[in-house]
């Protein structure tokens, strides 16, 4: 038998850590004080109509939501869970013992069975802990006697003398269940939280609960599997015995793990001395270099200070000889009191040239040393950013490396990294970044902390660079920072649409996907019988398609991408007053100049063609990238052709008339040319053949979690 004492862990209440009162069984299997979850449940809804606030924490003396609590409380805020809503809403509980936001349904509280046979092991440990202490007669006048007795029909204990006035022979009372002296009184037959009035008989094998047969009738069981109340009993009593027996046979090797773990208990406690006997010795070694330094510069500083005081009290001495009747003035007044010339002239000779001096030192007066000591300022900026960076370092921890080909920089910045060796030695990282300015003497990181290894970071300045990098911590030891991985912000904010499936669509050659952020054309039967009436040249149309939201002003870019496979692709802008003219063009895409019998090569076609176009594009296809032929663009055609990046942008700058076309990867722009603004400008493409183009997706905080599921 376990002793009783030895089992207080198991009866302890996780939120108010003292022993179970009233304990309600939650749907995850944990037990909790029934007057806790009243408390916690309390605390929860006036964080919900606080908004999660700290004061809110405050509404309970014995309970303390914990911070991982207070985290769910404001994770279920933002997922805008209707507090008023008409439909049955069901209770959300977090249950201090798994960390889990648990759904206590619709009847909340009042759909938790009590765990009567918890609550019977606590009163036994409670007679065990006071067994000296007796329970009194409920009914004896004072003073009252001792209970020899209790009633579980009555709730209430007795004396000998007071339980027979209250249970005469030969009435109903007479017939009432009675047990020693006890606190603890449950009902005899467990009632069915759902349905009040019905016994529970049966076992639900997937809820894990007791239900009544109005439960598997209509009820919220009515497609579990359930068995009798006597057939789950007697399972679960096999079940349990069994492992009893189990882990009571395995004593033994139980008792061998406990002598380890003391063992290990002691190898801690002497590894932790010996780790912070090593820590201290290496900081008494940084402060006697410290104090090495420090006293260094205090002596340089006093030395100099000593120079320059010399130096400044010989002038100090050397002017005061200047006064009248002191020094060398004092002296040469007596050397004029001389009277013989042959003496004077002897002595004033070289008094003369001392005067002098001294008249040329008055006249461009200076001091003789420096007061300030700003060659003596010590900068220790660097040094205080490593003394600050200093950590535990451990060869056993990986440096994590930034996957560049995973992280992408649109209206948000996507960072993620992996391990070399594909594992997650660390139990968090830090990611720091800071934007790259030359002005800038000092560098400031500005840091965030991640549980796992991506990390959506927003706020950042357009059209510009930043450099980021990052480091794993276990516990209180680092890795070193990972290589920095430089990225460019797109040089406006980031302009969002969808594509137009209503002005001038044409769905016999376009396909749009449902979301309508990729447009795909076909080379089918359309462009076939299209073709049959042609027997020379290849006069075929473009396919346009234009984005659903206009611009009338400012700077804007968006992103998207092409496919290699892409035949031919237009890409650019055009005003709404020539919509109509874009879609009703019936300009070829191929020029007469090119027909192997045109006659001639004269070029004027193309500036017809050129200036005939209503819409400013450019062209894309075949993996290459082809720069206007402008009289800005080289001659040389082949030096028009540059390789496609895999992301392509576009920068629109309606206020100066600008339009720019970039490579969206590096954000280098390729392209530059004017553009007319005087209307709503809109995002404009262009497809022939078999080519298909997708919009680039904004960055969110799900991004990564979002293409992953893909």
């Amino acid at each position: 038998k376990v002793a009783i004492k030895g089992i207080e862990r198991e009866l302890i209440c996780p939120a108010c850590k003292e022993l179970f009162t009233h304990p309600l069984i939650l749907p995850c299997q944990h037990n909790i004080c029934h007057k806790c979850v009243k408390e916690i449940l309390f605390a929860f809804e006036d964080s919900f109509a606080d908004g999660g606030s700290e004061s809110s924490n405050q509404s309970s003396p014995r309970i303390r939501i914990s911070a991982a609590s207070m985290d769910r409380i404001d994770r279920i805020n933002r997922s805008g869970i209707k507090r008023n809503s008409l439909t049955p809403r069901s209770t959300l509980f977090p249950c201090p013992s798994c960390q889990r936001d648990i759904d206590l349904g619709e009847r909340g509280i009042n759909g938790l069975f009590r765990n009567f046979t918890l609550e019977t092991i606590v009163e036994r440990y409670r007679q065990a802990a006071r067994a000296a202490i007796a329970i009194m007669c409920d009914f004896c006048k004072p003073p009252p006697q001792e209970s020899t007795k209790s009633c579980m029909d009555c709730s209430a204990s007795y004396c000998n003398e007071c339980f027979k006035i209250h249970h005469p022979w030969g009435t109903v009372k007479a017939q009432h269940e009675y047990v020693g002296p006890t606190t603890n009184f449950r009902p005899k037959i467990l009632m069915c939280p759902e349905h009040e009035m019905e016994r529970v008989n049966m076992y639900c094998e997937i809820c894990r609960r007791p239900v009544c047969h109005l439960c598997k009738l209509g009820g919220g069981h009515a497609n579990h599997r359930v068995t009798t109340m006597s057939t789950a009993y007697k399972t679960l009593k096999e079940k349990l015995s069994k492992d009893i027996e189990y882990l009571i046979s395995k004593e033994s090797q139980v008792k061998a793990h406990i002598t380890q773990l003391d063992l290990l208990l002691k190898e801690t406690e002497c590894n932790s001395e010996r780790a912070k006997q090593e820590a201290s010795q290496s900081f008494e070694k940084l402060y006697h270099v410290l104090e090495e330094k420090k006293y260094a510069a205090l002596r340089a500083i006093e030395t100099s200070k000593n120079i320059r005081l010399e130096k400044l009290q010989t002038q100090v001495e050397e002017y005061q000889g200047l006064l009248e009747n002191n020094g060398l003035v004092g002296y040469a007044q007596e050397v004029l009191k001389e009277t013989d010339p042959s003496c004077f002239v002897q002595t004033a000779k070289q008094l003369h040239v001392r005067i002098q001096k001294a008249t040329e030192s008055l006249r461009s007066f200076r001091p003789a040393a420096e007061t300030t000591f700003e060659d003596f300022v010590v900068d220790t900026a660097k040094q205080e950013d490593i003394l600050g960076d200093l950590s535990f370092h451990s060869n056993g921890l990986e440096i994590p490396e930034i996957n560049e080909e995973q992280c992408r920089i649109y209206n948000k910045a996507l960072i993620s990294w992996e391990c070399p060796e594909k594992t997650d030695s660390a139990d968090v990282y830090v990611l720091e970044y800071h934007k790259l300015n030359k002005e800038e003497e000092s560098v400031t990181w500005q840091k965030t902390e991640v549980c796992g290894k991506s990390k959506v970071i927003s706020d950042l300045d357009e059209d510009s660079s930043y450099a980021f990098r990052v480091r794993g911590y276990k516990g209180s030891i680092c890795s070193p920072w990972s290589r920095e991985v430089i990225m460019h912000t797109p040089p406006a904010p980031v302009f969002s649409f969808l594509f137009d499936d209503k002005c001038g669509y044409n769905n016999e050659h376009l396909q749009l996907n449902p979301r309508r952020t990729s447009v795909e054309s076909r080379a089918g039967f359309p462009l076939l019988l299209g073709s049959e009436r042609l027997q020379v040249g290849c006069y075929t149309t473009l396919d346009y398609i234009i984005g659903d939201t206009g611009i009338a002003k400012g700077k804007h870019f968006w992103a998207f991408r092409v496919e290699a496979y892409s035949y031919l692709v237009k890409v650019g802008v055009v005003p709404s007053n020539k919509i109509q003219k874009l879609f009703h063009n019936t300009h070829d895409v191929t020029s007469p100049r090119y027909e192997q019998d045109s006659g001639h090569d004269s070029g004027s076609e193309d500036a017809f063609f050129d200036s005939s176009q209503p819409c400013t594009l450019v062209t894309l296809g075949m993996k290459k990238f082809f720069i206007p032929a402008t009289p800005a663009a080289p001659k040389d055609p082949a030096s028009r052709i540059l390789p496609l990046p895999w992301c392509m942008g576009v920068c629109l700058d309606c206020d100066r008339g600008r339009v720019g076309f970039y490579d969206a990867g590096r954000m280098r722009c390729l392209y530059e040319c004017e553009v007319d603004c005087s209307g709503l400008m809109y995002p404009a493409f262009a497809l022939m053949g078999s080519a298909a183009v997708h919009l680039e997706e904004a960055v969110t905080a799900k991004y990564r979690e979002y293409h992953d599921d893909i």
